[in-house]
């Protein structure tokens, strides 16, 4: 078996490890956010967090390569610790959202590039607008929830992306374009 990220991140058992098919997981909404990090005119480093996820994984033990992950969240579930500043990011200088506006990714590519590491590469659709994204990957751990009882994954990823690539760039250059984006993510086996 070759080294892989998804494919470890999504392992379950010896018996499920056996099978060809795809096997599929459900992400746990409760375990799984997207924080973003850009920088407020030289003076700070601002977070700030999407949760709500829903989507799920399909993983090909056999050919790693041929999994993939699709995802999705709402706009509106974004918490920056400041209720003005996410009512300014909601208004039409930012986003514009609506309540049932979603930010989703779909994986159209899987890159193995180590024992727990991938690229992932997908479209990230924000505001309207789809563009490729990379995301660096690497397993957290995998194996049965000590609590739910039934295999379980979890990884980690990183990206970077341009807030002006989405239509959100307002005030940059002041406050950075440039957007750190960390991912953390819990799976657990569909039923």
């Amino acid at each position: 078996m070759k080294p892989f990220l998804l494919a470890a991140a999504l392992a379950t058992t010896t018996a499920a490890a056996a099978t060809a098919a795809p096997v599929k997981y459900n992400l746990d909404p409760s375990h799984s956010q997207v924080v973003f990090v850009y920088n407020h005119l030289g003076f700070s480093n601002t977070t700030g967090m999407f949760s709500g996820f829903e989507g799920e994984i399909l993983f090909d033990q056999e050919n790693p390569e041929a999994s993939s992950v699709s995802v999705s969240m709402p706009v509106t579930s974004m918490f920056t610790g400041w209720e003005a500043r996410e009512e300014h990011f909601m208004s039409a200088d930012f986003f514009g959202a609506a309540e049932g506006d979603l930010v989703t990714f779909t994986s159209t590519g899987i890159e193995v590039t180590g024992e727990n590491t991938a690229k992932i590469t997908g479209d990230l659709t924000m505001n309207g607008v789809t563009k490729p994204v990379v995301l660096d990957a690497r397993l957290n751990q995998v194996g049965d929830h000590p609590m739910a009882g039934k295999p379980w994954a979890g990884f980690d990823a990183t990206t970077t992306l341009l807030r002006s690539d989405f239509e959100v760039g307002k005030f940059a250059p002041y406050v950075s374009d440039e957007v750190e984006v960390r991912i953390s993510v819990e799976a657990m086996k569909a039923e």
